[in-house]
């Protein structure tokens, strides 16, 4: 317990990292104080454009990623639940840092990023299907937030249908989707009013009903 404990602050320590700020310090820019606030990709794109947004979720996935390895690594055999388990839970604690991130005063993103990160190591299987109703809720629609929170939901009916999948998986799955939503619970008030910003350029449907 005294590892799984440890290897989940550290975990969160990583997901603390957060790619937008530590690189806005280079620009001499917090992009919490530009656009919508967030210190997520999406904002970095409309804020300091493509190459730096791409740094940063870069980065943003990195560390998920690097945070459910650590967990994985640091298992220990006579734990009570298996090296996975301990990878998602580190996963799900760098998202949580991400968000809530130690040194920049709890003022995070979303988490979207980093948890496809975390996918990446813990739960490879499920990031295909994942980035896939991504992309079809965007291209379709140009929200990145419904998008997001599509995915993650997506995350739920896979635990239960991919090979491999357990009792960790569910609850991952559960935890994931719910945390998600709630850090987009403003892209759901702008979306029931009508004002969420839409990324036109990504509607792919739309040109082609239009053209």
């Amino acid at each position: 317990m005294t590892t799984l404990l440890l290897a989940l602050a550290v975990a969160y320590l990583l997901g603390s990292l957060s790619g937008s700020l530590l690189l806005g310090r280079l620009h001499g820019v917090d992009i919490r104080t530009h656009g919508s606030g967030n210190a997520g990709g999406t904002n970095a794109l409309r804020t300091l454009g493509w190459r730096f947004a791409l740094a940063v979720v870069a980065i943003d996935i990195g560390k998920g990623a690097l945070a459910a390895a650590l967990g994985w690594s640091w298992h220990a055999p006579a734990a009570p639940f298996d090296a996975q388990a301990q990878a998602l839970a580190c996963g799900m604690a760098a998202v949580a840092g991400h968000t809530w991130p130690l040194f920049f005063g709890f003022r995070g993103g979303k988490g979207a990023g980093t948890l496809v990160g975390a996918l990446l190591v813990a739960w490879p299987l499920a990031v295909a299907p994942v980035l896939a109703v991504w992309l079809l809720v965007l291209v379709a629609s140009g929200y990145v937030g419904l998008a997001s929170m599509l995915a993650a939901a997506t995350l739920l009916p896979l635990a239960w249908l991919l090979p491999g999948s357990g009792r960790a998986h569910e609850l991952f799955a559960l935890a994931a989707a719910a945390f998600i939503v709630f850090t987009h619970r403003g892209n759901i008030g702008r979306l029931r009013t009508g004002t969420e910003p839409r990324f036109e350029r990504v509607r792919v449907w739309r040109r082609r009903d239009s053209s």
